[in-house]
């Protein structure tokens, strides 16, 4: 069985609106498993260059699936040791909560797998 690697990656300026005022951060962080394949996710990487706490919310079809806390100018690597398959039209995004008034910059790298 063949596998191939799909990242959702970038740094992306932000402007926080609430710890519990998730949002989608940039169109590029989105991702649907395409019909005939099974995906699943591997690891997340981030950077925060806030001076505050951030989180980083991986969605799945609209749900919360994972919280990536990333305190103050800090980064964090979590390999996704227990995986969990995500079926064909499963749309997953990445969304960023941060502080009222919060500026920075986030690093992320989320690797998934296909088979």
């Amino acid at each position: 069985m063949r596998s191939v690697p799909r990242f959702l990656q970038g740094i992306y300026r932000f402007e926080g609106k609430g710890l519990d005022q998730p949002f989608l951060l940039d169109a590029g962080l989105t991702y649907t498993v395409p019909d005939g394949t099974v995906a699943q996710p591997v690891y997340f990487r981030g950077g925060n260059a806030a001076p505050d706490l951030i989180c980083v919310i991986l969605m799945r079809d609209g749900s919360p699936m994972r919280y990536f806390p990333i305190g103050a100018k800090g980064d964090v690597h979590v390999p996704l040791r227990v995986v969990e398959d995500l079926e064909p039209g499963t749309a997953i995004e990445l969304h960023l909560a941060a502080p009222v008034g919060a500026t920075g910059a986030l690093v992320v790298d989320l690797g998934l797998v296909e088979v």
